[in-house]
């Protein structure tokens, strides 16, 4: 059989996952795929699923190694990969039986080397999907990605993601494209603009086919263990990666990089100020003063501001207005609102 898509699933500790996941995959309509698991040092009983599994279905591959993170794993996963394309599914996420089918056959039918499409997550009980404003329909050359794609991976977040995507192999293998190890945050996001600065065609599919599954260790459940908005300002501070050399200028550069860290602190506003058991109250409370207070937060609002006016919400200008005056009580009552809005 010829391998269409190689899928490949990194596992740490997704017992209660893990089968679920696996059933969606072989549940595919497109059979031409291949399942390659990494069992990434896991010490519940996700290994000894999988193998269940493979012994029905020889579609499964199952690597084994030392824990060494979620990108070494992705990577181990590419190297073994044997198809035309290259998908990724998070081990405590499930997908749609056409989802394969479906980005393969825009694949093949206009020649692309990446299909982008949309995903499915849950949001304190209410589902949302991601979307994007790319153009829909129509193969999207290399100036369209230079133009339009290359610079949205720097103003927001929600593009990063690799599982909503599948990849030419042959792309990502001349280019030796591969996921950065041993970063904390925004290894996906690394990946993507590698991979899109290389890609010669790409097609956006608005369709969604990819179910994320917020699960403990997540950032709206994980707050007293990690500093989020630190990660947010390493990004902000980083340069872009050197395949963005010569094609944006500086000052542009620096506005979406500056839309980018306002869109985060505003989601992580909302994060820290709703009920948690992971942190006090005073500690929540405290850390969203800071943040609002951050000299790269204060510099980045007017360019936030630039070009944006006419599309910022009233509840979202309410935010800005409350983070420029610093009123931090002013943001919990907001906050406070829209979960009274949401139930």
């Amino acid at each position: 059989m010829d391998v269409k898509i190689s899928v490949i699933i990194p596992v740490y500790n997704a017992e209660p996952y893990i089968a679920d996941c696996v059933q969606s995959l072989l549940g595919q309509t497109l059979q031409a795929c291949e399942f390659i698991f990494v069992d990434d040092g896991s010490t519940d009983k996700s290994g000894l699923i999988i193998e269940s599994y493979r012994l029905r279905d020889d579609r499964i591959k199952l690597i084994t190694q030392e824990n060494q993170g979620v990108s070494a794993a992705r990577n181990a996963g590419l190297r073994a990969a044997a198809g035309e394309y290259a998908g990724f599914v998070d081990a405590d996420d499930y997908i749609a039986p056409d989802m394969y089918e479906t980005l393969y056959l825009a694949a093949a039918q206009r020649d692309c080397d990446v299909v982008v499409s949309n995903f499915e997550s849950e949001i304190e009980g209410a589902k949302v999907v991601t979307a994007y404003p790319f153009r829909e329909n129509a193969a999207l050359d290399r100036d369209y990605i230079r133009q339009h794609m290359m610079p949205y991976f720097l103003q927001t977040d929600d593009l990063n993601t690799a599982v909503n995507k599948i990849y030419r192999l042959s792309v990502l293998r001349r280019h030796r494209v591969a996921f950065p190890e041993k970063v904390a945050l925004g290894e996906d996001c690394l990946f993507n603009m590698l991979f899109f600065g290389h890609a010669a065609s790409a097609f956006y599919l608005n369709y969604s086919g990819y179910y994320y599954r917020e699960v403990s260790g997540s950032a709206t459940r994980n707050i007293g263990e990690k500093d989020y908005f630190g990660k947010a300002l390493e990004v902000f501070l980083s340069d872009p990666p050197p395949i963005y050399d010569g094609l944006l200028p500086a000052e542009h550069v620096n506005e979406l990089k500056s839309v980018r860290l306002i869109k985060s602190m505003l989601s992580y506003i909302y994060i820290y100020l709703k009920p948690s058991k992971e942190m006090s109250f005073r500690s929540r409370y405290r850390y969203v003063k800071r943040m609002i207070a951050n000299k790269h937060v204060r510099a980045a609002l007017p360019l936030y501001w630039k070009g944006r006016r006419d599309a910022i919400g009233r509840y979202e200008k309410c935010l800005l207005f409350m983070v420029k005056a610093r009123l931090t009580p002013g943001l919990l009552a907001a906050v406070v609102y829209s979960r009274s809005r949401n139930f």
